[in-house]
């Protein structure tokens, strides 16, 4: 009620701005003191703001007093809180500087933020079974795919252009991830994926042996097998990289469940044989009876991640690798990394029970990083007032 009486800006019970009451508060204390004052009145109003000292005394972006100019019946407002701050602007060519006097009252320093967030990533590794390990890393706030994938790389001691990241939900693959790309969303729509490839010398494709009355499943590699003979005439481009995770159900109903797969084929493979290397990778959860049925009767494949929607790969083509969505998909795949190809493996409900049983997921470790990043990230974050000026006076390019 009292300072209304001299500021009608204050006046009933509206929230009011702080800084600008005590920027009001100041300058009305400095006027009555200087008003109450008979040598400020007779050399009238005070003024601030002179580049005292001269530039040499002052270094590039420095808050400092008023210097060797005392005015006469200045208030305790000027000698307490005036200052000046002096902005130097240098020309990196010619190397000329301007410096400028603001003063001040006052200022609103900036509060430094956290520059890093956890994140885990899921490392899928290739050793003499297939590994998934979930590592905590301090991603930088403002950096991009490419320091992720160094990251990670060192996490999981392998090259760097050998890393896949991919987001994957619990209803399969979302999307690559490519290097320019900003790390701010990356984790928020999946948890992210890095695969390692397999290496890339030339496989011999397994062949299945289906055993329709013992309920086991036997896996057998050969040289050279009627199937292969097929493929004399393969199709340009060799072997590429597949990404495979397995769904089952539809709609609302749909999940995933196994690991998360990568393998290298040929581009030249016909259905049967691409069946084949799938059900192989898939040995060490399959539990059911593998009966023959027809060609494409186990499961569908469908391009997932970017790719048009609900593109299938047909089991009449000779060659579905060589599909011109699968060339689409290796020119989508982005920068960094190597280029490789999403594909979701549907089963029916009732083929997926026979098969796998209730497999969920795959089991993933999680290695201490992970309990160590979320500590200190969930701590609250805290400053010094020397860092809020550090900020404050930071050099920065125009």
């Amino acid at each position: 009620n009292i300072v209304s009486k001299h500021s009608s800006q204050f006046r009933g019970n509206a929230q009011h701005d702080a800084l600008e009451f005590l920027l009001w508060l100041l300058d009305r204390m400095h006027e009555d003191l200087g008003a109450a004052s008979p040598a400020q009145q007779s050399r009238g109003p005070p003024q601030v703001g002179g580049p005292a000292g001269g530039p040499h005394a002052l270094a590039r972006g420095e808050a400092v007093g008023p210097g060797t100019q005392q005015p006469r019946g200045q208030s305790f407002v000027q000698s307490h809180f005036q200052a000046q701050y002096r902005s130097s602007l240098t020309c990196p060519h010619c190397q000329k500087q301007s410096n400028t006097f603001d003063p001040f009252l006052c200022i609103s320093l900036p509060i430094p933020l956290r520059q890093t967030r956890a994140l885990n990533v899921t490392l899928v590794l290739q050793c003499e079974r297939w590994r998934f390990v979930r590592v905590g890393l301090a991603v930088p706030l403002l950096g991009t795919v490419a320091d992720l994938r160094e990251m990670v790389a060192r996490e999981g001691r392998i090259p760097p252009e050998q890393v896949i990241l991919a987001e994957v939900s619990a209803r399969g693959f979302l999307r690559s991830l490519s290097d320019p790309e900003a790390l701010g969303a990356a984790g928020e729509a999946g948890p992210v994926y890095a695969f390692q490839p397999p290496p890339a010398r030339r496989a011999v494709a397994p062949s299945l042996g289906l055993v329709g009355s013992s309920g086991s499943l036997a896996v057998i590699g050969e040289s050279s097998t009627a199937r292969s003979s097929d493929c004399l005439h393969r199709a340009p481009g060799g072997r590429i990289l597949l990404l495979l995770c397995n769904t089952a159900g539809t709609g609302p109903q749909l999940a995933r469940f196994g690991p998360p797969l990568v393998l290298r084929e040929e581009r030249g493979v016909s259905w049967e044989q691409l069946q084949q290397s799938i059900l192989a990778q898939l040995r060490g959860v399959l539990r059911g009876e593998v009966r023959p049925q027809g060609p494409g009767a186990l499961f569908r494949i469908r391009l997932a991640g970017g790719a048009a929607p609900c593109t299938y790969l047909s089991p009449q083509d000779p060659r579905p690798l060589c599909h011109p969505a699968i060339d689409r998909a290796l020119q989508l795949s982005g920068a960094g990394g190597p280029p490789h190809v999403k594909l979701t493996v549907e089963w029916d409900m009732s083929t997926k029970e026979r098969l796998f049983g209730s497999l969920q997921e795959e089991v993933v470790q999680d290695a201490e990083s992970v309990r160590r990043q979320q500590q200190a990230h969930g701590q609250q974050h805290s400053c010094t007032l020397d860092e809020c000026f550090q900020l404050y006076t930071k050099e920065e390019q125009v």
